[in-house]
């Protein structure tokens, strides 16, 4: 069965300098492990779970491009069977980042954008969102986010579903829009918000299978089969960490292939 991984990233020694960073490390257990992922080493993570693609993400903060999209692209060109890209843009510009994505985001190569919240300090219903919302419609790709509480020693308000996914939602009906890392601890939030926004999808990210909530298990095989799809967090977690437990979740093979790449195919139109 194919797996896709909806969240990634190949980190920079930019990234890895990031004092939030040292705080992330240590709720994953990588205390002091600052080394940069390498597509070589994320191909063999990928291998050994038996990932087929994943979708690696630019990170670009108030401090400037952390993952360019440029490092990005030269990362799906070394292996452009098995990566696709997210790009990032910056909030404080955004006619540039409009350009940028009208450039860049060909729903080929690239075949979403992604922002995070907590590292603006900003809930994605802030006006300086809108024009990057109003791109992604354009041109026909999700616009990607972290939902729920944040690992790193950082505001976790950023993450909450309502109001702020919510006002964007309503705002933007047309935007498809994927949420990473589960939207805990706003759990009853995230069912609310499926029963009444049919382009949201979450994915797992963050979380090995055997560690989601119980709640959102629950959610995952019944109101959120057809939204939900498999994450990672790479390098912060390992693919095969991830997908520990997977067995124990009681998935239909139907509600597990949805789960391990028929969701993500679809919304990212792989």
């Amino acid at each position: 069965m194919p797996i896709i991984d909806a969240w990634a990233q190949i980190t920079t020694a930019r990234m890895a300098e990031q004092p939030w960073l040292k705080t992330l490390l240590k709720w994953t257990g990588k205390e002091g492990d600052t080394r940069p992922a390498t597509v070589e080493s994320t191909l063999a993570a990928m291998d050994a779970a038996g990932v087929t693609i994943a979708l690696l993400s630019a990170w670009h903060g108030p401090a400037g491009e952390l993952i360019s999209n440029s490092e990005v692209e030269e990362q799906i060109s070394q292996a452009p069977d098995r990566f696709r890209g997210l790009a990032s843009v910056d909030l404080a510009c955004p006619m540039q980042a409009v350009r940028e994505i009208h450039a860049r985001v060909d729903g080929k190569r690239f075949v979403g954008v992604r922002i995070v919240p907590w590292l603006w300090d900003l809930p994605p219903n802030d006006r300086r969102y809108y024009p990057i919302y109003a791109a992604c419609i354009e041109a026909d790709v999700p616009f990607c986010t972290q939902i729920g509480h944040t690992g790193p020693l950082m505001r976790s308000e950023t993450g909450r579903l309502i109001p702020y996914l919510e006002d964007v939602m309503l705002d933007f009906p047309e935007l498809k829009i994927v949420g990473g890392h589960v939207g805990f601890p706003w759990l009853e939030e995230l069912v609310s918000m499926t029963v009444k926004f049919a382009n949201f999808h979450v994915d797992t990210s963050a979380y090995a299978l055997h560690r989601l909530p119980p709640a959102f298990v629950t959610w995952m095989k019944g109101l959120g089969a057809g939204r939900v799809m498999f994450g990672t967090n790479w390098p912060m977690l390992s693919p095969s960490k991830c997908l520990e437990g997977l067995g124990s979740l009681g998935l239909t093979d139907m509600q597990a292939e949805a789960f391990l790449s028929g969701n993500a195919s679809r919304v990212f139109k792989l």
